[in-house]
């Protein structure tokens, strides 16, 4: 017999679907798994069903869990996990990462899907780069990324306590009760770099140097455990050359320039372990006089250079004389000498005149020859006389 539109509506019909499962409730207090199938209940026997997907978590809305994992029947098809204070877990389906999940009681229906956990524990905060670097990219808020250069070094603290050094590379933590930081420091050499310094030397000279020194950090903790660092050595490079500019004259720091940076450097590695620093050079770069006092310097200088120069005239015209005496006493012993050097002579003066006459009878030659000839015989009479 067909059943009557006043039957229907007395009662209530269900369809639980493969990939569904109810849960059955009686006045609002469950009684037990509805797998798929039709279900008929009477209008009047308080009964509800509550539909569940089986590829969402199970999460009945507004119940406590526990209530419902009491059921064995319902407990053998879903996966329960609990993550404790201070742990995350990661949730994988069938091998595949899905979420992270937080601190709390978590159930899921284990029909369709494998579901597998692994557990990180945030109070020891550093993560496995394996772990999480393939999903990093979906653990943000979660995970705190940290690169150390290839350059650097790091420290690593927990809590401000020191845990130990990082070399060169990528480092992944966890965020949670536990703070985490990294210090880095460069172990390149650095150079620091002092200009403009003013500074009075002994005989009240106010001069300006400019200074450099190169480092190179040796002890990362314990440049990271002075503040201002950079500062400080600068303070340090300024007291040192304060000492050693101010027992000075202004003469005897021009002389000896060339020591001030030997001197530095083994005053600044006298303190560098104190730093925590390793100093490798230090050298004076210029020295910037006043203008007056360079004006007076330039004038003396000119003045050196001057009496110098005079120095040297005299002593090459002493020595032009000499040699023209020498060459005198030679020429007045020596006739053939003072022969050639006529030779000499007439040859400098034929390569300046372009024509030359000649009045008489004979050829160009005897009549140079005859020239020359009788001045010859007139010098020789002469030498003779």
């Amino acid at each position: 017999m067909e059943p009557t539109s006043q039957t229907k509506t007395m009662i209530q019909t269900i369809i639980v679907t493969d990939n569904e499962r109810g849960l059955l409730f009686k006045k609002g207090s469950y009684e037990r798994l509805l797998r798929p199938g039709t279900y008929r209940f009477a209008a009047w026997s308080g009964y509800t069903v509550e539909k569940q997907e089986l590829t969402e978590p199970f999460d009945p809305a507004g119940r406590e869990l526990n209530l419902f994992l009491r059921d064995s029947e319902l407990l053998s098809e879903l996966h329960v996990v609990e993550v404790a204070d201070g742990e995350y877990a990661l949730h994988y389906e069938d091998g595949r990462f899905a979420k992270l999940l937080t601190p709390g009681v978590y159930a899921f229906w284990n029909v369709l899907k494998k579901h597998s956990f692994t557990a990180a524990d945030t109070r020891s905060p550093e993560a496995s780069a394996e772990l999480v670097r393939p999903i990093l990219n979906r653990l943000t808020g979660y995970i705190q990324v940290v690169e150390v250069a290839s350059h650097e070094t790091g420290l690593l603290f927990y809590d401000n306590v020191l845990q130990r050094e990082l070399r060169p590379g990528r480092y992944f933590f966890w965020r949670g009760a536990v703070s985490v930081a990294v210090r880095t420091a460069d172990l390149r050499q650095q150079q620091l770099d002092m200009t403009g310094q003013e500074i009075m030397t002994e005989d009240k000279v106010s001069l300006r140097l400019n200074f450099v020194c190169q480092y190179r950090i040796a002890n990362p903790l314990r440049a990271l455990e002075i503040k201002g660092f950079e500062d400080q050595v600068y303070i340090l490079l300024q007291l040192i050359l304060r000492e050693y500019v101010g027992t000075m004259k202004l003469d005897d720091l021009l002389r000896m320039k060339q020591e001030i940076g030997a001197y530095v450097l083994g005053r600044l590695n006298e303190r560098s372990e104190a730093y925590g620093v390793k100093f490798v050079s230090a050298g004076l770069k210029d020295i910037i006089l006043p203008g007056d006092v360079r004006d007076i310097l330039n004038t003396v200088l000119l003045a050196e250079k001057k009496a110098q120069a005079n120095l040297i005239t005299r002593r090459e015209e002493t020595a032009s004389t000499r040699s023209l005496l020498n060459t005198a006493k030679l020429m007045d012993e020596n006739g053939t000498l003072y022969r050639l050097k006529e030779l000499e002579f007439l040859e400098k003066i034929c390569e300046k005149i372009g024509t030359i006459s000649l009045t008489g009878g004979g050829s160009l030659l005897e009549g140079l020859n005859s020239l020359l000839s009788a001045n010859g015989a007139g010098g020789a009479n002469g030498a003779k006389n």
